[in-house]
């Protein structure tokens, strides 16, 4: 199943957009967005196929990481990570269709 995971890592600076851009070029492989221009943090939300949330979490999590190794930024720690099932966002919109 595929999932799409939203990961957050904190750090003791503002990051910059060139850093952001940076780590936008680093997850656009994963199906990946980053965020976190003039906040004290960068995240992304990154596509992975796994056979559970739990899984899906763990995988997202080390290719983060890669992905922010091959940048400039500091590997600060996440602090926030979440799951959302591809069937599960799916099944909200059919529950909005009149």
């Amino acid at each position: 199943m595929r999932y799409s995971i939203s990961l957050q890592a904190e750090g003791d600076r503002e990051m910059t957009l060139d850093e952001i851009v940076e780590l936008a070029d680093a997850v656009a492989p994963l199906e990946g967005i980053a965020s976190g221009m003039g906040t004290m943090g960068y995240g992304a939300q990154i596509v992975v196929e796994a056979e559970n949330s739990d899984i899906a979490v763990e995988v997202a999590l080390e290719r983060f990481n890669e992905a922010v190794a091959r940048t400039s930024l500091p590997p600060w720690p996440v602090v926030r990570a979440e799951s959302l099932a591809e069937d599960d966002d799916y099944a909200e919109l059919e529950d909005q269709i009149p």
